[in-house]
């Protein structure tokens, strides 16, 4: 694994763009200000958070690593002053939601960070121990990386307390957002690429930089040839959707590097793109799948899918590895005939389903989280996935069947209901986060002459 990898896979703990910022008051341009010459690398308080400090390395660090996960997705940096106001206030932001967490008592259980943990280093393609080496030769020891994620996690469990939990959608919201959508029931294309990524470190030399083209060209010219892409994934790419054939999902553009949408603009399904190069090394891209969405579900057919599951939480006794571990085993029994899935998810699944043998039913796009609904559609019927680690713990997916159906009113609405409650969400978390920062004191100070 490189560098770059190590970083990416640290995005859920440096993102800025789902951070709810807020500018600076007049005069807060030099709160970051280099100290004189000969103090360049001191470190000071740059700013205080009710009674909690914030040093200028922490803003500095921070920085450091958003300005990595920018040029990592191809997308353009803030100039320097500009990127560390930014930060500082999302750290302010951050430290007074944390402080927040620990007024209503929200903990983190060593079992739920030895999960994400184990997430982090799987998505790297790495056991644990490795991950945990690799990370303390490029600087980052595990004990600051757990921090990380339990912050993260500590925020996320708030949000989901204060804001998500007092959230309701009536039918009449959903009504409301139905009839509002046929004058321009056409929303934004969708887009199914698979990626192939050749890592390039840092400050490569340029033997290494040809070495790492030339690999992405091979994938590149098989790929436009015709063979398998999910195995082409698997033997060149270095990116988090290895596992997966390299299929990143439908989404919308929004959701890709600007860079993947530009050189992917023109092409059909099945054709390739790439190697394109960016701060990460380069990409290979194949167009998988193209469909328009409805933005609203009034005369819809949507693909549903039926799918089981066997589901191992992480605890004490069972660490995420070792549920990896067991679930592979599973996996191999399953596919070579020695054991049946549904016998396997009766007898050890820790899941409501378990008594159905893991069937989840029918369901609509969007209804599981998204490491498992992206898994579970890369999966062509009968086909058993690798285990796949979400929030709730390593689960093995089968895809039973799928089917077109058309939409009933009840329907409609409970296909409508995620986008009518996701908005609604962004709404209330915004003018939650603006109330709590509203209500913390806030002290910025100067950097020391």
């Amino acid at each position: 694994m490189r560098r770059t990898l190590v970083w990416a896979a640290l995005a859920l703990t440096c993102g800025l763009a789902s951070a709810q910022t807020l500018r600076l008051p007049s005069g807060g341009a030099n709160l970051l200000a280099a100290p004189p010459a000969g103090a360049r690398e001191a470190d000071h308080i740059t700013a205080v958070v009710n009674s909690v400090p914030i040093t200028a390395n922490e803003v500095r660090d921070r920085a450091a690593s958003v300005e990595r996960q920018l040029r990592e997705r191809g997308e353009a940096v803030p100039p320097r002053d500009a990127l560390l106001r930014e930060v500082l206030e999302l750290l302010v932001v951050e430290q007074a939601q944390l402080q927040r967490a620990e007024e209503v008592g929200i903990k983190i259980e060593p079992a739920v960070l030895d999960q994400a943990e184990a997430a982090v280093a799987e998505q790297n393609q790495m056991d644990l121990k490795t991950f945990r080496e690799r990370l303390a030769r490029e600087g980052m020891d595990s004990s600051r990386l757990r921090e990380q994620i339990r912050r993260q996690i500590t925020l996320q469990r708030l949000r989901e307390r204060e804001v998500e939990a007092t959230l309701r959608v009536t039918d009449r919201d959903v009504d409301n957002y139905l009839q509002s959508q046929p004058a321009a029931p056409v929303g934004p294309e969708e887009v199914n690429l698979g990626h192939i990524l050749v890592a390039l470190p840092e400050r490569a030399a340029p033997a290494e930089v040809a070495s790492r083209l030339a690999r992405a060209m091979r994938a590149s010219e098989r790929a436009s040839a015709g063979e398998d892409f999910a195995k082409l994934a698997q033997e060149f790419s270095e990116g988090p959707e290895r596992q997966q054939g390299g299929a990143m999902g439908l989404r919308t553009a929004d959701r890709y590097p600007e860079l993947f949408i530009e050189s992917t603009r023109s092409l059909k399904p099945g054709e390739v793109a790439g190697p394109v190069r960016s701060g990460a090394g380069f990409h290979v891209l194949k167009v998988l799948e193209r469909k328009s969405t409805t933005t609203a579900p009034v005369d819809a057919t949507v693909t549903q899918t039926r799918a089981r599951h066997i589901l191992l939480r992480a605890s004490r006794q069972t660490t995420p590895q070792a549920a990896t571990e067991q679930m592979r085993n599973w996996r191999n029994d399953i596919v070579s005939g020695k054991a049946d899935f549904a016998t396997l998810a009766r007898e050890h699944s820790q899941d409501g389903s378990a008594k159905a043998g893991g069937d989840l039913g029918w369901a609509n796009p969007g209804l599981y989280v998204p490491e498992f609904e992206n898994a579970m559609n890369a999966l062509a019927p009968g086909e058993v996935s690798e285990p796949i680690i979400s929030r709730f713990g390593v689960h093995l997916i089968q895809v039973l069947e799928r089917r077109q159906t058309k939409l009933g009113l009840n329907e409609k609405r409970d296909a409508a209901r995620p986008q009518v409650r996701e908005a609604m969400l962004e709404r209330a978390y915004a003018e939650w986060a603006r109330d709590l920062r509203a209500k913390a004191y806030v002290e910025y100070r100067e950097p020391p002459r």
